[in-house]
């Protein structure tokens, strides 16, 4: 099967897809993954468009309205952060603040669509693609809260959760590199940095051609391959410093076990060293006041603990014989 190498996803959100010439490819992945028709209308400025990957921190966001005047948050992201989904959300927010003027009435409050391309695991799970909605139910009757009619005029929306903002994570490593619709054509592009030459999905035609590395100029290709090494260097550089921090610990936590270990088995060796003593004490008092001991009572006297050792050792010359006295109730 035919397939071609292109240009990572990453760069053309930086280079390429902000053109207006472009915006077919760009236009085709949202509407696969929407799935509905999307049709982008302009760039706004974004939180990171910067031209340097080092200034980045490894991540590219882009900013987008569509025809339905809604909002597009595209951002990709390489290395781990376990508190992404707080920072997701303080984007979705400060988005919304942005782009709401000083007394407009919360009518002009713009759907948010945050789509989140992850080439960490985030969370734990076995998709490669989770949908986020906000919905209402009853806590008694558990139906779903709907929008009056009035409402759906007035917002041009017809469900509550087309006010909230929608949330996607499409975690790339988790996606098996088997396209079985055309969305996971995308995936498998996002996954590979190559389109089969069958895959059909909307925009990957546009994209076979604008996106090819052949296609670039010198002065391009040279800063596409500057930018993958910066990439390259930065994880190799995460990596390091997490094995070395995870070795350290591990070399400390051992440590720290043997000294622990050392302590506790010092402790357990002097209970059992004090247990002991009182058995064999109680073992020759008893020999002396009924003489030999038989079997059953020699074991029970060396399972005892030392609380029941203690108790026998106290009730000796009070008892009126062996049986008696190791069958008596501990309190």
């Amino acid at each position: 099967m035919s397939k071609r190498r292109l240009i990572t996803f990453d760069w053309a959100l930086k280079r390429l897809l902000r053109s207006k010439a472009n915006f077919e490819v760009l236009e085709g992945f949202l509407s696969e993954l929407l799935d509905t028709d999307i049709k982008i209308i302009d760039i706004l400025e974004s939180e990171s468009n910067k031209e340097d990957a080092r200034d980045k921190s490894n991540r590219v966001d882009l900013k987008v309205r569509n025809s339905a005047g809604e909002l597009i948050l595209i951002e990709l992201q390489y290395e781990r952060e376990y508190d992404y989904l707080q920072r997701l959300l303080f984007g979705i927010a400060k988005t919304i603040t942005e782009h709401v003027n000083q007394g407009e009435a919360y009518t002009k409050v713009p759907k948010v669509i945050s789509i989140n391309i992850l080439y960490f695991d985030l969370g734990t799970g076995q998709d490669y693609i989770y949908v986020g909605a906000t919905t209402f139910k009853g806590m008694h009757t558990q139906e779903e809260l709907i929008l009056s009619d009035t409402q759906k005029e007035l917002f041009q929306r017809q469900t509550v959760q087309e006010i909230f903002p929608a949330i996607y994570l499409i975690v790339v490593k988790r996606f098996n590199a088997v396209a079985r619709n055309s969305l996971d054509e995308w995936i498998y592009f996002l996954k590979t940095g190559e389109i089969l030459e069958d895959f059909t999905a909307r925009g990957l035609e546009k994209a076979k051609n604008i996106l090819d590395i052949l296609h670039l100029s010198g002065a391009e290709r040279q800063a596409y391959e500057q930018f993958q090494e910066s990439l390259r260097t930065q994880a190799s550089m995460v990596e390091n410093t997490w094995r070395a921090g995870k070795l350290e610990g591990k070399k400390e936590g051992l440590e720290e076990g043997r000294k622990e270990g050392l302590e506790e088995g010092r402790k357990e060796g002097l209970e059992t060293g004090a247990r002991i003593g009182q058995a064999n004490l109680l073992t020759r008092q008893l020999q002396r006041r009924f003489g030999p001991l038989p079997d059953w009572a020699t074991t029970r006297i060396s399972q005892a603990d030392t609380k029941a050792l203690a108790v026998w050792s106290e009730r000796i010359f009070d008892a009126d014989s062996l049986d008696k006295l190791l069958t008596a109730q501990e309190s």
